[in-house]
């Protein structure tokens, strides 16, 4: 893991991402703007922020629990991957779940202090804690076309459900 990511504050709003707790895997990042995200809309929220991430690592961008928890905020490319040849501003990619069509006014915005999964409009602020960074190590493999599979490893046979679902139809006896 690497001990120093260089990091470069570019927005005087820009706040510096940081552990809330000691053994926190995740970093948060702050929105360095005020950003409205629209019933069914996509934005990138800023952060103010440029890295250096160093070869041979990735940063991916996570959901905050409390956030897709409470808000229809989602980040719809979980975990998104910013490279470390990427040299310019990070931004998180918001998207509101929300399919309210009320007409906005004050009372209709929702924040991301909001509580209950509102519809509606939502106002990310500056400062908001909008989503957490997690640096990874990057494996680089080399791809080899074979013509089939069988005997290369083992198959367990199966995906996508499987290993099975309990029946709920049934009750337990």
């Amino acid at each position: 893991m690497p001990e120093n990511v260089y990091i470069t504050i570019m927005n005087p709003n820009a706040i510096m991402p940081s552990y809330a707790h000691t053994n926190d895997a995740g970093m948060d990042i702050f929105a360095s703007e005020d950003t409205y995200v629209m019933p069914g809309q996509s934005v990138l929220v800023p952060t103010g922020l440029k890295m250096a991430i160093p070869d041979g690592y990735e940063m991916q961008i996570r959901p905050r629990s409390g956030l897709s928890l409470n808000t229809l905020l989602r980040i719809p490319n979980s975990p998104g991957t910013i490279d470390s040849g990427y040299r310019d501003e990070i931004k998180v990619i918001i998207y509101n779940a929300s399919s309210s069509t009320e007409t906005i006014n004050k009372d209709t915005i929702c924040t991301t202090e909001s509580k209950g999964n509102l519809q509606g409009v939502y106002l990310i602020r500056r400062g908001d804690r909008i989503a957490q960074m997690v640096f990874s190590s990057v494996v680089h493999t080399q791809l080899i076309p074979v013509d089939s599979l069988d005997g290369i490893g083992s198959n367990r046979n199966g995906g996508f459900g499987s290993t099975g679902m309990s029946d709920l139809s049934e009750p337990s006896k």
